[in-house]
């Protein structure tokens, strides 16, 4: 599954519960996917953080490479 199209159903997940209208046993599975989501979205996350590079420019106009800003090597 695409990053995005989770995120959708993780937010169609929040906007059902946040409704309140469906039964209590259907809002606990809806509950236990969202948060499984939720964890598999962060760790996408954090994977995808690792591997951001920023290019910086140095003064004689060369590129650098630094790693992201925050990342724990």
């Amino acid at each position: 599954m695409k990053f995005e199209d989770g995120l959708k159903k993780l937010e169609d997940i929040v906007k059902t519960l946040d409704e309140g209208k469906i039964p209590l046993d259907e809002a606990l599975t809806l509950f236990k996917e969202g948060l499984a989501l939720t964890k598999e979205l962060s760790k996408r996350l954090d994977e995808t953080e690792k591997k951001v590079e920023i290019l910086i420019k140095k003064e004689d106009g060369s590129m650098e490479k630094k790693p992201f800003p925050g990342e724990d090597l």
